[in-house]
């Protein structure tokens, strides 16, 4: 016996070599949905808090949030008083620049009416309550009133308005 062979048995773990073993599903990265939370007001300030919706989508959620403002809300508020929902579009948009395509950005068109002043409390009461899903990176707001041009509000982030 060489003396490699020698020290590789000297030195082997003692576990004998095996099969390929299935052990169950590859790991995977999940966007988790959106939680079943609105962006409310307590004290001047955003509070999430649980909503009352069958399910996680955005339109429900935002749904939700502008039902609230109908409601008595006890020690809670809302911005959004004399304003109504009414839809959401969403644009997946790949930039493109100088034949490079650049990472897909998602914004979440929501459309309201409603008059008076959208403040910026109200504007953060929306974005907040889209942006729980992680696909939306900016959030337009517009408002539609009949007889009336629509009104372009911003695009906004959670972060910027809070």
């Amino acid at each position: 016996m060489s003396a490699a062979a020698l020290l590789l048995a000297v030195t082997a773990c003692g576990i004998s070599p095996t099969d390929v073993q299935d052990r169950g599903q590859a790991p995977t990265v999940r966007i988790p949905p959106p939680t079943k939370t609105i962006y409310l007001v307590r004290d001047g300030k955003l509070t999430r808090e649980p909503a009352d919706v069958e399910d996680d989508t955005v339109d429900s959620l935002l749904g939700a949030l502008f039902d609230a403002s109908a409601k008595p809300l006890g020690d809670r508020d809302t911005a959004l008083r004399g304003f109504t929902y009414l839809r959401t579009r969403n644009s997946i948009n790949p930039p493109q620049r100088d034949e490079i395509q650049l990472p897909r950005t998602s914004t979440l068109t929501v459309y309201i009416s409603g008059d008076g002043t959208l403040t910026k409390l109200g504007k953060a009461q929306i974005v907040c309550t889209a942006q729980q899903d992680a696909a939306f990176e900016v959030v337009k707001i517009f408002r539609e009133n009949e007889g009336r041009p629509p009104v372009d509000e911003g695009r906004h982030t959670c972060g910027e308005l809070k």
